[in-house]
């Protein structure tokens, strides 16, 4: 098994030498050959919202709030980071894989296993990525639009993304299975938290929009795209499907 996680940890690395340079072109349009079912899994997302996240994210906002919710906010954070060191690597980023790495190993030990957010304090902000951001980096294409159950707003290979982080999260392969459940609850307990913290703004696209799914995948390629290309123009953010 751990030949195996080797040859395709050289796999992976040796995909990224070949393609790191050629990063995916940037995409003006909005791909969305399945809205028909993405709008079936949107309204599905929506009843979740209303009637589970929402109202759970304002009880736990009331019961955790102030520090007891920053804490579990800077804990699951924390956790994220060693993944986010990985692709870090994979797209030859030295730079943001030695700053997130500093950040763990400060939080994890000065901040009491990640309970403080020191390394903040101390000039060393989370450099965000994901394997998505990977594989836009070795050069393959955003794919169709995707509107993921519970998850949400997404694309072909953004959700192909979501499952690689998953599955080559090195905490999986340290940290034993009672343990390792710790970090799941703290991740899906920000989850909730994030839903109250955003109230205001998911509330407006949610439920004041004209078209709710038309707004969000509006905003979230806008946003998307505007983390992997930098600065976008307004024509580029244009939306085809628009009225």
């Amino acid at each position: 098994m751990a030949r195996k996680w080797r040859n395709g940890w050289l796999v992976l690395a040796l995909v990224a030498l070949v393609s790191a340079c050629s990063n995916a072109p940037q995409m003006s349009t909005i791909n969305d050959p399945h809205e028909a079912m993405n709008r079936r899994t949107h309204d599905l997302n929506k009843s979740l919202d209303r009637n589970i996240l929402k109202p759970l994210s304002s009880g736990y906002g009331k019961v955790t709030a102030g520090p007891v919710s920053t804490g579990i906010s800077n804990f699951a954070s924390n956790l994220s980071l060693p993944g986010k060191v990985v692709n870090d690597l994979l797209q030859l980023d030295v730079a943001d894989a030695f700053q997130n790495t500093a950040r763990f190993v400060m939080n994890s030990t000065i901040g009491l296993a990640g309970l403080l957010d020191v390394a903040t304090q101390n000039g060393l902000d989370e450099q965000y990525t994901d394997f998505g951001e990977t594989l836009h980096v070795w050069g393959f294409h955003e794919g169709s639009y995707l509107e993921l159950p519970v998850l949400g707003p997404s694309t072909e290979r953004d959700a192909a993304g979501v499952i690689v982080d998953f599955v080559m999260d090195p905490l999986n392969f340290v940290v034993p299975s009672p343990e390792r459940y710790i970090g799941t609850t703290a991740k899906l307990l920000n989850r909730v938290g994030d839903r109250g913290r955003y109230s205001d703004l998911v509330d407006s696209v949610l439920y004041d929009s004209e078209d709710s799914y038309a707004q969000s995948r509006l905003l979230y390629l806008q946003s998307r795209r505007h983390d992997l290309y930098g600065q976008l123009n307004d024509d580029d953010l244009e939306d085809p499907y628009a009225e």
